[in-house]
């Protein structure tokens, strides 16, 4: 059984931060460092698509200088690492709607997926300003509008990145036991893996251990 698609909810960060006497938005940093080396061992297990949940239509609710500074993050940060992605044959996608994104934010996200956009290799998806609920709400409000009746088979064809496959696996770090709204519709049969780390501290042998996990458990989907 092999784990295609990983979804991690990305948590810690400013606990992380909080033990190591130094402010949230320290915390946050360190986080975006370690995506890059979970990628990598990602594709070294297999693995055809990583999920990261990093910014919830929730986190809007923080201080105005913690959504700043996220915000400049992806502004930053994103850019960099699409073009490494390409590098690696690999394709970046962003998931979320982009309701209260700035303008240059949005154009620098669409241009970090088109960057990538004709990549084949392992696929990096983020979850940023992004809801689960939302979601589904979007896609269904689009196939109403487009094909009447809305089914399932409707639904999926219009969430985000529709071609982007249901979660195998769940991963929530920093020992919370929820999926806050990840992925709530490609996620129905995931398997859920919780984990005391924070998720600065994460590293490619933790891609390994999930990848054992996963292999020990018996998806039955409901069979």
């Amino acid at each position: 059984m092999n784990l295609k698609h990983l979804g991690i909810i990305a948590d810690g960060n400013r606990r992380w931060a909080k033990e190591q006497g130094l402010p949230s938005i320290e915390g946050h940093r360190k986080g975006v460092d370690v995506v890059e080396p979970l990628i990598d061992a990602a594709m070294e297990a297999g693995i055809s698509y990583i999920t990261f949940y990093v910014f919830s239509t929730e986190n809007w609710g923080r201080s105005k200088a913690e959504v700043a500074y996220l915000m400049k993050i992806a502004e930053t940060r994103i850019p960099k690492l699409a073009e490494k992605m390409v590098q690696k044959n690999g394709r970046l996608l962003i998931l979320g709607t982009k309701d209260r994104l700035s303008p240059k934010l949005v154009s620098t996200l669409e241009a970090a997926e088109k960057m990538t956009a004709e990549c084949t290799g392992i696929t990096a998806c983020f979850c940023f300003n992004y809801g689960g609920e939302q979601e589904i709400a979007d896609a269904a409000t689009i196939a109403g509008e487009i094909e009447g009746e809305i089914t399932p088979e409707t639904i999926r064809k219009h969430v985000y990145h529709p071609e982007v496959p249901d979660v195998d696996m769940i991963v929530r770090t920093s020992g919370e036991q929820r999926i806050s709204g990840f992925m709530l519709w490609r996620g129905a049969y995931a398997e859920l893996m919780f984990i005391q780390k924070y998720f600065p501290t994460m590293e490619a042998a933790d891609i390994e251990e999930i990848v054992r996990e996963f292999e020990k458990r018996n998806r039955r989907f409901g069979k």
